[in-house]
């Protein structure tokens, strides 16, 4: 299938975003779980935010030897929406995946996540995943969701950004509006009224790594940021608006104490 680094064409495409700031410690594990993919034709744009670390001689590393890296840079710090946006924008695939850049993938993630799409006509899927801490160690907890998941059950459960997939050819790119945080789960909201609904893979295909003191951080930072979601970009009216900011809040405080 390969020859002189050039790749034959199997299938669609998948263009897979990787925002990427300050991860020297990790972007190189989850750009190899990228090259070890069994499904051949994707190409990973990597969108670099102004990193002051090796972030960017690391990518450029695996760029030299793989054909299929894409490092685009922005002139300033300008955030994950921004990035995201940038990356689409360039993006050639049929298909448009995500990962981040701590983050992993299964070996067969592509493959198999292209041929449940297919073969069910999905046009917006993602898949079950585990978590992982700092030292890319299991902790035993997994994430899974709904078979089937619409507009409603989304607005109560945002899924992990590194597994989904989108078919850009038939529902077109999907552009974020510029908020510093949840605005991977705004474009799944965005996705989800021109799909109709997502899939979701009864499959553990993903690896989500958690850092120091992610689970605890500005959970009242988090909160404001879902009720400008819900208030102002879904305009959603202001008592089921205040009902999923408690139920989000109810499910934060539940998490919490299962993993304390």
């Amino acid at each position: 299938m390969i020859k002189d680094k050039e790749y034959e064409v199997i299938d669609e495409q998948v263009s897979i975003i990787m925002p990427a700031y300050n991860c020297q410690d990790f972007i190189g594990k989850a750009i190899e779980s990228v090259i070890n993919q069994t499904y051949p034709n994707w190409e990973l744009i990597i969108v670099d935010d102004c990193s002051s670390d090796q972030t960017v001689e690391i990518i450029n590393d695996y760029a030299k030897q793989e054909s299929r890296i894409i490092l685009k840079r922005n002139k300033e710090n300008r955030g994950a929406a921004y990035s995201r946006n940038k990356g689409i924008k360039y993006a050639q695939g049929e298909y448009i995946a995500f990962l981040d850049s701590d983050d992993l993938w299964d070996q067969k993630k592509l493959e198999m996540q292209v041929d449940f799409m297919k073969k069910n006509k999905s046009l917006f899927s993602c898949t079950y995943y585990r978590k992982i801490n700092e030292k890319g160690e299991e902790t035993g907890q997994y994430i899974k969701d709904k078979s089937k998941i619409y507009y409603m059950d989304l607005l109560k459960n945002c899924p992990g950004n590194s597994t989904v997939m989108y078919n850009a050819k038939i529902l077109g790119k999907t552009f974020i509006p510029d908020i510093k945080k949840r605005n991977d789960y705004v474009m799944w909201l965005k996705v989800i009224k021109k799909a109709g609904h997502m899939e979701t893979m009864n499959c553990v295909l993903g690896s989500h790594r958690v850092r120091e003191g992610s689970l605890s951080k500005n959970k009242f930072d988090l909160v404001k940021y879902h009720w400008y979601v819900y208030r102002k970009i879904e305009r959603l009216n202001l008592a089921y608006s205040s009902y999923l900011i408690f139920y989000w809040s109810l499910k934060g405080v539940k998490r919490s104490i299962k993993i304390g």
